[in-house]
């Protein structure tokens, strides 16, 4: 996995020696600074062609402010587990006072990329330097990541010892700081899981896992971080739709060391005394969130064991872990759907047959596949006995049966708007069998819900909505939803939590709410789908560049791993949250699609508006 990572090709200046033998680089520190002039950039660590760990030199003795600032900044992208070189930089009191864990700024050419040390803030009791780049990301205290932009600026000042004559820093920087490249050095995404507040799915007596994407540290103990940060709750994002099954107060065993699993694949997880009566069933349930979170991590846990007070809970695999709740990312569909040339919902599966064979797509069971309607979009529901289609004027939903000699009636919706503003949004299906639709007619703009795809719609509440939705996806654990939004002529990407009061079963009310960007520097998104439990494939541009097909992370962040192959003239997208499906799209070919470790195939000449369920 790190030996991937490490051939990922990100850009990074040379500075250091590597001691491959050892697993070690050591960085350059202040041996690379000059004696004298202000303090130039710090350039970004060197990736390696192996895994290796990353620590920083001391300071010398007798070095120059210069030196002390440049060397406390290579050390915070050091492996240092506690930053303790980093420390050493510190006078006493700030060693004391400074808090590394509060927050990582992340930079877009390093940091202090272009740092000054103005004249008029020499002072006889110490020295002052300016840090001073353009920021890319925070990632907060909980580990959470957050795209951001405009000047970092912080102030460093350093003192000297009076005693000893060394210079160190007094007033260090808010948090750590450092370039993007060393941060994809240094950082790694892994997804916790928790469970849906109120959200289960209809085919199953099970809740629904839903992912969190925190990063932490890749080369220091990973699985402990991300176990440590599992118990700790859900980011304040996610908190409002989800719960964990760990009793409050629940944390590792008190001078619990390194979790390691051993040449079994068994992780055992030493809790404390919160956590020692719970229920047998309770138990299976936290060893679940455990077994989703170390996977996405280190396939090598194949089992968890949980302990608390000295006894053991229980003893969990992955097969039991799957009957605790059901994850978007496993649930494999049967079928490909699409559009065909006459205008009528036609599938294919899934995956290709083996040896290229082609199938040829046959029209779906029911009105949508054999009726009178022809239609511009469709939605499948995600146990697949369910479609919805806007019809050819853009203004009209059906919803139907796929059975054989089912009807279709009336349409469920008409649009007020125009034919030719296309009113409606192509539909989606969450997990508990309920239709979404955008109406974009200009007077009178609503993001619509059809519980079980029936009845009277509910509006959707949307506060803090700046512009009209484009186009809607739910995610597959019916907590998250994905939306284009449009506002003059620009068209970006949010993701938001969508939050329902009441009882389930009866009225509720539904909003979506947290509304965040994933794709600032786009200015046009043409058309987007879920990709996984925390990942979305886009096709969009940005200002003055070309269509690029892409994957984002729900936080902003870019995943690990190439983007797609190139296609030109992408118009639609499809994808499954299970990766192992491949990637659809609709473009001046017609419906082509991707498999594993291939190019483009062409499914179909005159086919358009592809979908997976969902």
């Amino acid at each position: 996995m790190d030996a991937d990572r490490e051939r990922s090709g990100r850009r990074t200046p040379g500075r250091a020696l590597a001691y491959a033998a050892c697993g070690v680089v050591l960085l350059a520190g202040c041996a690379s600074m000059p004696d004298s002039g202000d303090l130039r950039g710090v350039d970004s660590t060197p990736r390696q062609d192996t895994p290796v760990r990353v620590f920083a030199m001391p300071p010398q003795e007798d070095a120059e402010p210069t030196d002390i600032v440049q060397g406390f900044l290579e050390a915070l992208t050091s492996d240092d587990p506690h930053y303790e070189t980093a420390r050493r930089y510190l006078t006493p009191a700030a060693q004391k006072k400074w808090q590394p864990g509060v927050s990582t700024t992340v930079l877009d050419d390093g940091p202090g990329a272009d740092i000054v040390r103005p004249a008029d803030r020499e002072q006889a009791d110490g020295t002052w330097f300016t840090l001073i780049g353009t920021k890319v990301a925070v990632v907060d205290a909980q580990q959470s990541y957050t795209p951001t932009s405009g000047e970092y600026r912080e102030t460093v000042h350093l003192v000297q010892d009076k005693k000893t004559k060394q210079w160190r820093i007094d007033t260090p920087p808010q948090g750590v700081v450092m370039g993007r490249s060393d941060f994809q050095r240094n950082y790694v995404s892994v997804n916790k899981y928790y469970f849906a507040s109120d959200t289960k799915a209809p085919t199953a007596p099970q809740t629904v896992a839903v992912a969190d994407p925190v990063y932490v540290r890749e080369r220091v103990d990973p699985v402990t971080q991300v176990v440590r940060s599992l118990l700790s709750g859900p980011t304040s994002w996610l908190d409002p739709v989800v719960r964990t099954s760990f009793p409050t107060g629940t944390t590792l065993q008190k001078g619990a060391s390194s979790l390691t699993p051993d040449d079994r694949g068994a992780l055992t997880v030493p809790l404390n005394d919160k956590a020692a009566h719970v229920s047998p069933d309770r138990c299976q349930a936290m060893a679940g969130q455990l077994l989703f979170t170390l996977q996405n991590l280190t396939p090598a846990v194949e089992t968890v064991d949980l302990q608390a007070g000295r006894k053991m809970l229980c003893t969990v695999g992955m097969n039991d872990a799957n009957g605790v709740a059901t994850r978007g990312s496993v649930v494999k569909p049967q079928y490909l759907y699409f559009v065909n040339g006459a205008h009528r919902l036609v599938r294919t599966p899934a995956v290709p047959e083996e040896g290229g064979t082609k199938a040829k797509p046959l029209a779906v069971p029911g009105a949508l596949g054999d009726g009178d309607k022809d239609l511009r979009s469709v939605a499948v529901s995600r146990d697949e006995h369910m479609a919805a289609g806007v019809g050819l004027d853009g203004k009209s939903l059906y919803v139907g049966s796929l059975v054989s000699g089912g009807s279709l009636g009336d349409p469920v919706l008409i649009s007020g708007g125009k034919t030719a503003d296309a009113p409606l949004t192509t539909p989606s299906w969450d997990i508990e069998g309920d239709l979404w639709v955008a109406d974009r007619n200009p007077a009178d703009p609503r993001l619509l819900l059809f519980k079980e795809g029936a009845g009277k719609p509910l509006t959707v509440e949307t506060p803090g909505l700046d512009g009209r939705i484009k186009d809607v996806r739910v995610a597959a654990d019916g907590v998250r939803i994905a939306l284009v939004v449009e506002k003059g002529g620009k068209q970006s990407l949010f993701v938001g939590r969508i939050e329902r009061e009441g009882r389930t079963g009866d009225a509720r009310s539904v909003s979506v709410r947290g509304l965040r960007s994933t794709t600032p520097e786009l200015e046009e998104v043409t058309t987007m789908s879920w990709a996984g439990d925390s990942r979305l494939v886009v096709v969009g541009r940005e200002q003055g560049g070309v269509q690029q097909t892409r994957y984002v992370q729900v936080d902003g962040s870019t995943p690990e791993g190439p983007p797609p192959a190139a296609l030109t003239g992408v118009k639609e997208i499809a994808a499954s949250e299970d990766d192992e499906m491949p990637l659809v799209a609709y473009s001046e070919d017609g419906i082509v699609r991707l498999p594993s470790g291939a190019q483009w195939q062409k499914v179909d000449a005159d086919g358009t508006a592809p979908v997976y369920p969902g």
